[in-house]
């Protein structure tokens, strides 16, 4: 009953996470749009974005205790939360009140508040998982994590578009604030981490050096770093050019609409069964078999690439790869969890989950250049081979044995 209480909480941790994102992105830009905003403020919106890559840049601070005393009975993790969630739900409140028409820039700086508040709330809620959670329950706590979280984006972009017909963006807006404020009330109620708030205040040096220096020392730690930086490199090359794939392949919108269900039925499919067989086999030996599962599922696209547009063979491939996505996510994910020592949780895993975006967004880059000169065929087939070095990596790791793979 305890644990199932935990889960329960870890579940509307995912749902309060997932509501502001598109109220920062999706959702905003189209708010914008039926407001008469002009498109160089829309493109402006991309920018808010770059609160959740560069949320490691504060994480340290989320590694202090709270800076209310009243707070720290709370523990390090839920009392930042409690610091950050009422924020939150004023900075959601001010930006479904906003009028983007008249003063477009007002609901951008909202926007941009509410998603540095939403960054920072994942910060603590991902420090607060890995200190509650053992480390072979932190597959099943990420999986129903990721079930709230779609719910939340469900909610917060199909249901606030398809409200503001009715009872106008203002009305359909605070209703997303007045969820994502409930955030508090999850955090009253989840457990508190163990020696939560026993951490003695380091200085900034301290806070932001000592936690590399702890990751850099351990056994095989730039090993670990190129599989974290390679794992899910060949997949996400992938999936950078899927819509111009699509296109290239006549698929019209209708068709590539008619996808979604079929991935979000995969990723929560996959996200489940990964957290099963985390619990079941271990880090490292599920990180193998779904690191494999991810690399043959990216076959599919090469199948597609043959298929002259089908559209069966279309919605096979999103419901394939998105169930490879969910079972590597939960592997690589619960991986990462274990590289990060409690004391350091918050600016560790923010490092730790930078690592991949920085090589996808770098290396990434060049995926359009090599689709064009390769074909779509033999462009998928050289993603595939790209997934082999983190692969190969992960053999090595394994053989050695560190403890986070084990």
């Amino acid at each position: 009953m305890r644990i199932d209480r935990q889960l329960a909480a870890m579940a509307a941790y995912g749902f309060v996470s997932g509501l502001p994102l598109p109220l920062s992105g999706f959702t905003l830009r189209l708010w914008l749009a039926d407001s008469g905003a002009g498109l160089a403020v829309i493109g402006l919106t991309a920018w808010i974005g770059l609160a959740y890559s560069l949320k490691f840049l504060w994480s340290p601070l989320l590694d202090q205790p709270p800076p209310l005393a009243m707070l720290r009975g709370f523990g390090r993790r839920r009392g930042w939360l409690l610091v950050v969630q009422p924020l939150l739900g004023v900075a959601a409140v001010a930006l479904a009140l906003s009028d983007p028409g008249a003063a477009p820039m007002g609901a951008f700086a909202a926007a941009a508040c509410v998603a540095l508040l939403s960054a920072t709330q994942d910060i603590a809620i991902d420090a607060w998982r890995i200190e509650v959670f053992p480390p072979l329950r932190q597959g099943v706590a990420l999986a129903v994590y990721v079930w709230g979280y779609r719910v939340a984006l469900l909610i917060s972009t199909t249901g606030a578009i398809a409200a503001s017909a009715s009872i106008g963006w203002h009305a359909a807006l605070l209703g997303v604030a007045a969820l994502a404020a409930a955030g508090t009330l999850v955090t009253l109620a989840a457990r508190r981490e163990e020696a939560g708030g026993s951490t003695p205040r380091r200085g900034l040096r301290q806070a932001v050096i000592e936690p590399v220096r702890s990751f850099l020392v351990r056994p095989s730690a730039l090993l670990v770093l190129a599989f974290v930086a390679l794992f899910k490199l060949g997949e996400a090359m992938a999936g950078i050019m899927t819509a111009p794939f699509y296109r290239a392949l006549s698929f019209d919108k209708a068709a590539i609409a008619g996808t979604g269900p079929f991935s979000l039925a995969g990723t929560l499919a996959g996200i489940t069964l990964g957290g099963w067989l985390v619990a079941r086999i271990g880090v490292g030996r599920a990180l193998l078999v779904t690191g494999w599962a991810q690399t043959v599922a990216m076959g599919m696209y090469v199948a597609l690439s043959l298929s002259a547009g089908q559209h069966a063979m279309l919605y096979a491939t999103v419901t394939a790869e998105a169930v490879a996505q969910g079972l590597a996510d939960a592997a690589f994910l619960t991986f990462l969890s274990a590289l990060c020592a409690r004391e350091f949780a918050a600016t560790q895993y923010a490092l730790l989950s930078s690592v991949p975006a920085l090589a996808i967004h770098t290396i990434g880059g060049a995926s359009g250049a090599m689709a064009g000169g390769l074909g779509w065929t033999w462009f998928y087939v050289v993603c595939m081979a790209g997934a082999l070095p983190g692969m190969a990596l992960m053999l090595v790791l394994l053989r050695r044995n560190p403890a986070p793979a084990g």
